[in-house]
């Protein structure tokens, strides 16, 4: 058995997306920032590798203000896997755009894995993704945009 329980990790976790979804509608990334311990590192593919609460605080309000990450608010699982021996969490999640005016769905998935360090904080998160994906898939919420006038 690990050091936590299932059901603190289920806690944890649902927190972790409860925050985010908060976090991607407001604008305001503090409280997600605020899920990382103070020493916890956040490895992400194109933007580096960041080290404490603060930097990855930095790095997620620069981010996720500018155009078109703002457009992005929506972030759901597409399944999880509990690690319950090392206290880890690996899931797919969606990076989902609001609705560029028509209906259409603009997302694409990036893996991620969690590790919790207790007391409802992460002391490290990698997300893994292709970048292509993620450029075509803002593709074609820009041509949907335009499309429908918005």
């Amino acid at each position: 058995m690990g050091k936590w329980s299932r059901a603190e990790l289920e806690r944890a976790f649902d927190e972790y997306q409860r925050v985010a979804l908060e976090a991607g509608i407001s604008g305001d990334w503090n409280a997600w920032a605020d899920l990382f311990t103070e020493d916890a590192t956040y490895i992400e593919h194109l933007f580096g590798t960041m080290g404490g609460r603060e930097a990855i605080r930095n790095w997620i309000t620069k981010t996720m203000s500018q155009s078109p990450n703002d457009e992005m608010k929506y972030f759901p699982i597409e399944w999880y896997i509990i690690d319950e021996e090392r206290g880890w969490v690996s899931c797919q999640v969606w990076n989902r755009m609001v609705d560029p005016g028509d209906g259409s769905l603009h997302q694409a998935y990036n893996f991620t894995l969690l590790k919790y360090a207790g007391n409802g904080k992460w002391s490290f998160e990698e997300d893994i993704y292709n970048p292509v994906h993620f450029q075509e898939m803002m593709k074609g919420w820009f041509a949907a945009k335009a499309k429908s006038g918005h």
